[in-house]
């Protein structure tokens, strides 16, 4: 099949048009290509029609494991998104959207955008939001960035529990950076108060803490908070925004920087993405803030309006003095975050939290009865948790695999002492009866 097949237009107004602009074929168009640079073959398949090409399509879903019971979290969690999400946030006028430059054109958007915020505020404790970042570990990044500008240091304590995926963004964001990283230890799911304040000085710029960390372990930072600003340091501190229902919010214990991944806010897990990430940071810190903020005005009637405010990116005014050179707009996920916030409200929130912690730990009841299995309790937890196995974690995962079960993460990939470890989440997807057969196939295969 050649290329001008899969073109509309007729011998005629390719004549025509060839005419117009001074060449005699299509060919020449591309002379300024050597001929050895130019493709030989497209190799394009024949055309389908469109029930064809459904058809193929659907043949391939049907590879990807979509009916496995998922216990697998380590990030990016299987929770159930109401209809009214999609519904909502797929009206032509959203998902067609893109970046709001014209506010006068833009106002649903804008407002949709002040809303998520908004939420974000309410849902951390903190002052002020954006609504551009990637995803959690992006959002990682653009929060080092904005401590090493704030602080004016460029030594940055990182916890040993913070999601490794993040560690490695990290690292790789900055290695062109002068930034000194230190990773502190865990000790029984805890960050190592010791082994942080060892490191903390006057060259600290920030201190990078995770609640619920990596193992799924509930630990209350409030100590460190007050250690980091004694010693003129930030405390960044990433979270996982349905835990909050619960716990204590990064701006109740003055963390500086709060930061998580939200595609547990209403976001399918979609193979890795597209996902979002959040900050929200203190007041004093909100001009240092990177990415699109939106805020409140009035126009010149007095109504209320909205506008791109602060603006800090360098296709705007501060060009080379920009904060950040984010440039992709995620307001359609956020917007889907908060509409799953609006639909289940504080108190949906809260019973969310609760009944995912409730879940986890009925998990926990049932696997303490494995023989040769360990639940580790060291640490309190939300619905993550860490099991330690009579064999290799790696083997058990693809054994349970087989049975229909996504069993949880096995740690030995990015911790190398823990091989026979499991982390293990569970959320309200899970039912009852699903732990228990769960647990019944994991015994087996750990006691065959």
């Amino acid at each position: 099949m050649k290329m001008s097949d899969f073109l509309p237009h007729t011998k005629e107004e390719i004549s025509e048009m060839l005419k117009v602009t001074g060449f005699s074929s299509v060919e020449d168009l591309f002379s300024d290509i050597s001929r050895e640079l130019r493709p030989k073959s497209f190799n394009i398949p024949q055309g389908l029609s469109e029930l064809e090409v459904v058809e193929h399509l659907k043949s391939l879903g049907l590879k990807n494991n979509v009916h496995l019971v998922n216990f697998l979290g380590a990030g990016f969690y299987d929770h159930y998104i109401p209809a009214a999400v999609d519904a909502l946030a797929n009206r032509s006028e959203f998902y067609t959207a893109y970046t709001p430059y014209q506010p006068e054109c833009s106002q649903g958007w804008l407002q949709s955008i002040y809303e998520y915020q908004t939420a974000i505020c309410e849902l951390t404790g903190m002052d002020a939001a954006n609504a551009s970042l990637y995803d959690g570990g992006t959002a990682l990044f653009e929060a080092v960035l904005m401590a090493n500008r704030i602080t004016n240091r460029n030594k940055i304590i990182i916890d040993n529990a913070v999601n490794p995926v993040y560690r490695s963004m990290l690292y790789t964001y900055t290695s062109n950076l002068n930034i000194e990283f230190i990773e502190t230890a865990v000790a029984h799911g805890q960050s190592l108060r010791a082994d942080i304040y060892k490191h903390l000085d006057d060259k600290t710029a920030a201190i990078i803490l995770q609640n619920p960390n990596f193992f799924g372990a509930v630990d209350n930072h409030a100590d460190i908070v007050k250690e980091a600003h004694d010693c003129g340091a930030l405390v960044i501190q990433s979270v996982y925004p349905v835990s909050l229902g619960m716990l204590k919010s990064p701006g109740s214990i003055g963390v500086d920087i709060a930061t998580g991944e939200g595609q547990c806010l209403g976001n399918p897990l979609s193979f890795g993405g597209p996902y979002l990430g959040f900050m929200a940071v203190k007041k004093e810190f909100v001009r240092k803030m990177p990415g699109r903020i939106v805020g409140a005005t009035e126009d010149k009637d007095g109504k209320r309006g909205f506008v791109l405010t602060l603006q800090a990116r360098e296709q705007h005014i501060r060009r080379e003095k920009a904060t950040s050179n984010i440039c992709s707009n995620e307001a359609l996920c956020a917007l889907k975050a908060v509409i799953y916030l609006s639909l289940l409200g504080k108190n949906g929130l809260k019973e969310l939290a609760e009944y995912n912690y409730r879940m986890s730990e009925l998990t926990k009841s049932f696997l303490d009865k494995i023989p040769g299995l360990e639940v580790k309790r060291s640490s309190p937890t939300f619905n993550e948790f860490v099991v330690c196995l009579p064999r290799n974690a790696e083997e058990v995962v693809d054994a349970m695999f087989k049975r229909g079960f996504a069993c949880g993460f096995p740690l030995g990939r990015f911790y190398k002492d823990m091989g026979k470890y499991l982390l293990i989440s569970v959320t309200e997807r899970r039912t009852a009866s699903e732990i228990e057969l769960f647990a019944e196939n994991l015994k087996e295969i750990l006691c065959s």
